[in-house]
């Protein structure tokens, strides 16, 4: 009974003078070897070229302001009920009179935080937010931390800067495709 259908019939014959130097073995090895020394780099340099993420990698976090520079954010809560690794937590505020340049309606986020330990970067949250305050950035990854406290991301982290604006060329695989078809 065969239990595969790669068996292979071992050669059990003794082995040749050239063969038992192991120099055709050395030279098929070497071969290899100068082969790829001669070949294009598999790999870039990192800190220096950083490669493109492309349109559908979920990075860093992100509040979004609209045009005027108000927060979006309505603390409606609908991120943190999507998110499956309960990783989004806020709460809401009312907006006072005075503070109609800050924030969009009436109610707004006073704290909102992401422990990105427990992120599992699904994207779920961006797509429950119905005002499209919550982005995963696709050409930013989550800086490296060396303590717990610098984990957990807060507002003063998070809400975009107005000098540099998030913008994304485009949502989907295809959207990519048509935008390298026009470069």
């Amino acid at each position: 009974m065969t239990l595969t259908n790669r068996s292979r019939k071992t050669d059990n014959s003794e082995l040749s003078i050239v063969e038992n130097t192991y120099f055709p073995g050395i030279f098929k090895g070497m071969g290899v070897t100068i082969k790829h020394f001669f070949s294009k780099k598999a790999t870039i340099r990192y800190p220096e070229q950083k490669r493109y993420l492309g349109p559908v990698f979920r990075g860093h976090h992100i509040l979004k302001r609209d045009e005027q520079g108000r927060e979006r954010c309505t603390a409606c809560g609908l991120c943190a009920v999507a998110c499956p690794a309960e990783a989004i937590s806020m709460v809401a505020a009312e907006r006072v009179k005075g503070e109609e340049k800050l924030y969009r309606e009436e109610k707004y986020a006073a704290s909102y935080e992401v422990n990105m330990l427990r992120c599992i970067f699904c994207g779920l949250c961006e797509e429950a937010c119905p005002k499209e305050a919550v982005y995963l950035r696709h050409d930013k990854f989550v800086p490296v931390f060396t303590s717990r406290d610098q984990v957990i991301y807060g507002k003063d982290q998070l809400v975009e800067d107005m000098s540099d604006r998030y913008l994304r060329d485009a949502w989907t695989k295809e959207d990519m495709a048509k935008l390298w078809i026009k470069q």
